[in-house]
């Protein structure tokens, strides 16, 4: 298991849900948290929960549904902490349940800013930092989800996530920094609804794997949370 005692990571999404227990679960290996949500006051309850462990932990807000607002995350991050060592780019949205055909042009275009453009922005603006140091691991959260018509816009940003993962660890070969899309399965949170398959702590330990592990995952894989759980 990798020693990652005062190394930094950024997780978007992290006020809640998934990006809430990928924060809790890096603090308890010693990594130091960079808190993201849409505001300042989204992430108190992270904040209070973090408290318990021994690390440093710093806030960056605003959206990710435009360039520029993405772009201001990456340039707070490394104002406030410089080069991060983990990113975990969780933040994303579903479209709104209806028949594909209805599905406009503008909420295609809405989900895929926030799911897959803005997720490109932040890595690219912080693992150029990583190569650098020789170190780095990124997971961009992906999905599972199989053959809902009705969700075709979520679907399809998701694959695309998953395309620029497989062709980005091609260009991270050798360079000691490390890109996965996880899969978290079906959870009950906010954006999986009441009736998801796992609670939502079941993330834990299995999306940390290619983290806390060297080589158990390779780089480039789409792996799945839930095929560790009880690890």
């Amino acid at each position: 298991m990798d020693n990652l005692k005062g190394k930094w990571a950024l997780v978007t999404g992290s006020s809640r849900g998934i990006g809430q227990q990928i924060a809790m679960g890096l603090a308890q290996h010693g990594v130091n948290i960079i808190v993201h949500g849409r505001s300042e006051k989204s992430v108190e309850k992270t904040l209070e929960l973090l408290k318990k462990f021994e690390v440093k932990v710093e806030v960056v807000s605003g959206e990710l549904n435009t360039d520029n607002g993405a772009q201001v995350i990456v340039d707070s991050v490394k104002q406030k902490v410089g080069a991060v060592d983990i990113l975990f780019n969780n933040a994303a949205i579903q479209n709104e349940w209806k028949e594909v055909y209805d599905i406009s042009m503008e909420e295609w275009k809405d989900l895929f800013q926030i799911n897959f453009f803005s997720q490109v922005i932040i890595t690219n603006g912080l693992i150029q930092d990583m190569v650098k140091k020789g170190y780095g691991r990124v997971i961009i959260t992906s999905s599972g989800i199989p053959d809902i018509p009705q969700m075709t816009p979520y679907g399809c940003s998701k694959h695309a996530v998953d395309k620029f993962v497989f062709d980005m660890a091609a260009q991270l070969k050798d360079t000691g920094v490390t890109i996965n899309a996880l899969d978290p399965g079906w959870l009950r949170t906010d954006l999986g609804g009441p009736n998801g398959e796992h609670p939502v702590e079941s993330v834990l330990p299995g999306a940390l794997v290619p983290v806390i592990t060297t080589n158990v995952i390779p780089s480039g894989t789409l792996y799945s949370a839930q095929n560790y759980r009880g690890l």
